[in-house]
């Protein structure tokens, strides 16, 4: 482009040289063109812009279902909008082109009438990066009403204790008020999950209610659950008049020998000067036998009475013996005083 500057420049002068006759060479300014000097919107152009990122959802429920149009909403730093959408069949979601920072992240609607939404949570986006989340959507909890009955009538019982649970873990405790019945949330895992219940305390005045009990409960389902108690069985209050018949005190009395009010002896038959035989076994009775405290035997402590009777019958035997020897001695004197008047 120099040279065909300088060769017009000198065509030029050729032909103003032709025209007046008269060559005149004038040097020629040797000027370079300037470089253009770049437009901001070209620099702004040739920077490059920051790398961006971007957020990849899953969403679950506690099965490990996924959940089809789940829907969340992404917002900035400020508080702006940044993104919003539904997780597809396949329970994700995408959200591209993100500039590097903290997010805020929330679940509007988990796309099922059996699950619940999490929490918002905060989400960091780092430049070039896909960050993947899993989000997982809990089942809604079982509303659980429980009734306590009387086993014979069907009256509602208050007071009484249970435990609920899965497994080996204890998920829910119920009292029953005034009413006998008690309410709560129960949570579950599953579409149908299988429980337990346990009472551990009884209404006042019942049995406890040994057996352990299962039921089964869906995601946002009521269900009713039952327990029935026995009345505990009492001993009957004793009668006031059946009193014990009071144990017989102190030793009992020998039986007196019978008489005739002179000390059992008898006396003598009149006219014979000869003790009555009975009168005989009396006196031998009271000169021969040591006196002895009633109802014991000396130096013992045992009972005397049968000692006693035994000693009485005695007696009398030889009191019999004798009054027969001394009839027959009568009868024998008797009978040699009536041969001696005959001779």
């Amino acid at each position: 482009m120099h040279a065909r500057f300088v060769r017009g420049a000198v065509r030029s002068a050729a032909v103003a040289a032709a025209v007046t006759g008269t060559l005149t060479w004038a040097p020629t300014a040797n000027a370079q063109p300037s470089e253009p000097t770049p437009s901001a919107s070209a620099t702004a152009a040739d920077t490059p812009a920051p790398d961006v990122g971007s957020v990849e959802i899953t969403t679950r429920d506690t099965a490990g279902d996924v959940l089809p149009d789940a829907a969340f909403l992404l917002l900035d730093s400020a508080g702006q909008e940044a993104g919003r959408g539904t997780t597809d069949a396949q329970g994700k979601l995408t959200f591209p082109d993100l500039a590097p920072g903290i997010y805020r992240l929330k679940e509007t609607a988990s796309g099922s009438p059996l699950h619940e939404v999490v929490a918002d949570q905060d989400v960091i986006i780092t430049p070039g990066a896909t960050t993947r989340l899993t989000i997982t959507d809990p089942f809604k909890a079982a509303k659980v009403l429980l009734k306590a009955k009387d086993d014979k009538t069907g009256k509602l019982l208050p007071g009484t204790t249970v435990n609920i649970g899965t497994g080996t873990s204890t998920l829910l405790t119920l009292t029953t008020g005034a009413k006998g019945t008690a309410s709560g949330e129960l949570p579950v895992s599953s579409r149908k999950t299988e429980f337990w219940v346990r009472q551990v305390k009884a209404p006042a005045g019942y049995d406890l209610y040994k057996p352990s009990k299962t039921f089964t409960a869906g995601p946002g389902s009521p269900v009713t659950v039952t327990l029935t108690n026995t009345k505990t069985a009492t001993s009957p209050k004793p009668d006031p008049s059946d009193k014990p018949t009071p144990k017989p005190s102190g030793t009992p009395t020998p039986p007196e020998t019978p008489g005739d009010g002179t000390g059992g002896v008898k006396p003598s038959a009149p006219g014979t000067g000869t003790p009555d035989a009975d009168s005989l076994a009396a006196s031998s009775d009271s000169d021969s036998s040591p006196t002895t405290p009633a109802g014991s035997l000396a130096h013992t402590g045992a009972d005397a009475t049968p000692w006693i009777a035994a000693g009485a019958g005695l007696l009398v035997i030889a009191g019999a013996v004798t009054l027969v020897a001394v009839r027959r001695r009568r009868a024998a004197e008797s009978e040699h005083d009536d041969n001696n008047k005959t001779n």
